[in-house]
């Protein structure tokens, strides 16, 4: 039978060790958010523009140009959905959105088979390339 005081002593290592539990998994909640926040800053530019379907327009041709399939385009959701396949698969989504009265945002996600596309290289060279297609259109170069 344990003593009363040796009762008291496992209940407060109980506590203890829970409570430590508890801050390591905050620490952990807080590395995320912000590993999140910096991969969502790599995959979204904001561009000078008020037209969602022209800025769709230019990604899907992006994409293409990339050699991508787009697989779904909804301009009501403002989503691009696309493929490329050769010795690997790349699965892409871009959402295209309105952000205040002047600019729209848009934000690419990739995978590489089943692995989120965390290297700002590949957002980059998305985005150069939308960026021109974009500058394109705006001078209505074909």
């Amino acid at each position: 039978m344990i003593s009363f005081r040796t009762a008291i002593v496992l209940l407060c290592l109980i506590g203890i060790a829970s409570s430590l539990g508890c801050a390591v998994g905050n620490e952990q909640v807080l590395a995320s958010a912000e590993s999140q926040l910096k991969l969502r800053s790599m995959q979204s530019r904001s561009f000078d523009t008020t037209d969602k379907i022209k800025t769709l327009r230019a990604v899907i041709a992006t994409l293409q140009d990339l050699g991508f399939v787009i697989d779904k385009a909804d301009d009501e959701l403002g989503t691009v959905s696309a493929t490329k396949a050769k010795r690997y698969l790349i699965r892409i989504t871009v959402i295209v959105k309105p952000r205040g009265k002047t600019r729209m945002v848009v934000r690419a996600n990739a995978q590489y088979d089943i692995h989120p596309v965390e290297n700002p290289r590949q957002y980059q060279a998305f985005f150069d390339a939308l960026s021109k297609a974009m500058f394109l259109q705006a001078h209505e170069v074909d």
